[in-house]
């Protein structure tokens, strides 16, 4: 029997599965993401929940013949780490994986891609109809997309295709991004730009509202949870779904999807509020057709299914290929 590794490197967690050569489940672990001091103690935790991982399958790390990763970007693919990440601290300037992984894996059979290409991966390998034409999109801590045209998986020169958070949405940047830039679709939208949105609309206007936007732990989590019963909160959730709706739009003309799974904490947690706003304003924006629009159906783990598959089909999540 094959034994394969998946790994899903976020901002938050980090997390790792050992399946066999049917894709089952055999093994899975868990960690925070680490806020520092360097790269290298992120790493550090990848070979961690790796290695725990492979302990609850009851195989030794050298007994996999293959990894996937499915991490945050922006990547450097020639050299399989991860550059100058958005959404974690900026002492955190690199950090390597590919490499490391080979190490412990004792395998060159390691590869390495943007987290929502292996989402895409991971969606296409699941899915009944398994289209050649669809993409997955992320809203959670940061904004992303992984988008498969004509049955290949896009992922440019450099493996940071798909970074459609950093469209820039609004000529004005009202908002500036993680990254440093005005005006992207990330700087409204995700996880943790919306209670920064929230204070900025709320400074320019600053109407009652039950909403914490002097708290310094005000969250995503407490818009969402004042909806329908807070007019500021309704208002800000409107504003999300324009610009969530304005992005999607972009996808749709640039890539002609059939379908679009959206993932992501921020949908996962509000699907509804997120979703609905997206598909009612699809026919005002969008000039060609219009692909469906759904949850993605593998929950929060579609990054570490997708990159199980990835590593079990040489990189591709194309099932042909078992």
């Amino acid at each position: 029997m094959a034994y394969y590794v998946g790994v899903d490197l976020g901002a938050t967690n980090v997390r790792s599965v050992v399946g066999d050569d049917d894709g089952t489940i055999l093994g899975e672990a868990r960690d925070n993401t680490p806020r520092g001091p360097t790269g290298i103690a992120v790493t550090e935790a990848v070979l961690g929940v790796v290695r725990e991982a492979c302990a609850e399958a009851g195989i030794d790390p050298s007994d996999a013949v293959a990894a996937g990763i499915g991490a945050i970007g922006p990547l450097d693919l020639a050299e399989g780490a991860v550059e100058n990440p958005a959404n974690l601290p900026d002492t955190i300037d690199r950090i390597p994986l590919t490499g490391p992984l080979s190490v412990l894996l004792e395998t060159d059979e390691v590869y390495l891609h943007n987290d929502t290409n292996a989402g895409v991966i991971g969606e296409r390998f699941h899915s009944d109809r398994n289209p050649d034409d669809m993409v997955y999109l992320t809203i959670s801590s940061g904004i992303g997309a992984g988008v498969c045209v004509d049955g290949h998986v896009l992922a440019g020169w450099d493996g940071n295709a798909g970074e459609v958070g950093h469209l820039t949405l609004d000529p004005n940047g009202f908002m500036t991004c993680g990254c440093g830039h005005n005006g992207h679709w990330e700087g409204y939208c995700s996880g943790n730009n919306i209670p920064k949105y929230a204070r900025e609309l709320h400074e320019e206007d600053p109407v009652d509202t039950a909403l914490p936007v002097s708290d310094p732990d005000f969250s995503a989590v407490d818009v969402f949870e004042h909806a329908g019963e807070d007019e500021f909160a309704d208002h800000i959730i409107n504003q999300l779904g324009h610009w969530n709706a304005m992005g999607v739009a972009n996808i749709v003309h640039a890539y002609a999807p059939l379908i679009i799974y959206v993932g992501g904490a921020v949908a996962l947690n509000n699907p509804d509020l997120v979703l609905e706003p997206i598909r009612e304003q699809m026919s005002e924006m969008v000039m060609s057709n219009i692909p469906e629009i759904q949850l993605t159906t593998l929950g929060d783990e579609v990054v570490v299914e997708g990159a199980l598959a990835s590593a079990m089909t040489g990189g591709t999540g194309d099932r042909s290929r078992l």
